[in-house]
């Protein structure tokens, strides 16, 4: 929380102060930069409320907690990309066109200073957990400005030497491109958390492999694994086991086999298993079987 809330203090600060410089310069490169900074205080300050809600406990109707704010944040914030990548794009095709007059040297001494500001809300950012898509997906947001940032900065220097002025647009255009990169990324990997995707990292096939050669299991159906949040992997399966493992009590040591092969190999530790005899496949409806 605190490296969170560090970086968005300084992308907050800096962010208004380009604007101002982009009003007086007439530079469009500089409220692109202004118009993705925008998107990284949003992504930062999701991340800030979402892991606050990601950090209550499961209670009433919310049975895992609000855990998956953090992903609703992360494909809020890939579509605000979009947006304004978007907006950009269409001023700058205009601009190509007819090319305003730009301060190139409010230009280039505002996208060196932002380049500055941006190292360090990155290095604040490198030292937070990038296991949560929230987290990572604003650090994404703030490497992408920094890149940004050093190519508007080219275009102060193409404007100043060669006069230049469609340098501006073309700059506009790398940064519009590299929001729409940013935010497939994002949308990406919330899409698959949302839609209840396998995990990248968990192959079905090779769990079912693993399940069915634990001891005494004779198979494995109605398997599903999805991701709750992005570090809480989770799986269930409906697992026939010999018939006397219920009789002799086995069953209990059936269940911690299976939990452990699943943390030893594809380091899943939500799970839920379902054991029963071959004989229950009568009673199983046809969509779990």
């Amino acid at each position: 929380m605190r490296y969170l809330t560090g970086a968005l203090a300084l992308i907050a600060t800096f962010m208004v102060g380009e604007v101002v410089a982009a009003a007086l310069s007439g530079s469009l490169a500089l409220f692109a930069d202004a118009g993705h900074m925008l998107t990284d205080v949003a992504a930062l300050g999701a991340s800030v409320v979402a892991a606050r809600l990601a950090a209550r406990p499961a209670g009433g109707i919310w049975t895992f907690g609000l855990k998956r704010a953090e992903i609703l944040s992360a494909a809020a914030n890939g579509i605000i990309l979009l947006v304004v990548a978007v907006v950009i794009t269409i001023e700058a095709a205009v601009r190509l066109a007819a090319p305003p007059g730009v301060d190139g040297s409010v230009v280039l001494g505002v996208a060196l200073a932002g380049a500055v500001v941006n190292v360090a809300a990155t290095a604040v950012l490198a030292r937070a957990n990038r296991s949560s898509l929230n987290v990572r997906g604003a650090f994404a947001h703030v490497v992408t400005d920094l890149y940004a940032f050093l190519g508007t900065a080219a275009a102060g220097l193409a404007i100043m030497v060669a006069g230049w002025m469609r340098a501006d647009a073309v700059a506009s255009l790398v940064v519009a491109a590299l929001m729409v990169r940013a935010a497939w990324g994002l949308l990406r990997d919330s899409g698959r958390i949302l839609l209840q995707a396998a995990p990248a990292e968990v192959s079905l096939d090779e769990v079912r492999s693993h399940v069915v050669g634990v001891e005494h299991v004779l198979g494995v159906h109605d398997l599903h694994a999805w991701t709750l949040s992005s570090d809480l992997p989770t799986l269930s399966a409906h697992v026939v086991v010999e018939d006397h493992c219920f009789s002799s009590g086995h069953a209990p040591q059936v269940l911690d086999a299976l939990q452990a092969c699943l943390g030893a190999h594809f380091d899943v530790v939500h799970s839920t298993f379902q054991l029963e005899p071959a004989s229950h496949a009568a009673h199983e409806p046809a969509s779990h079987r």
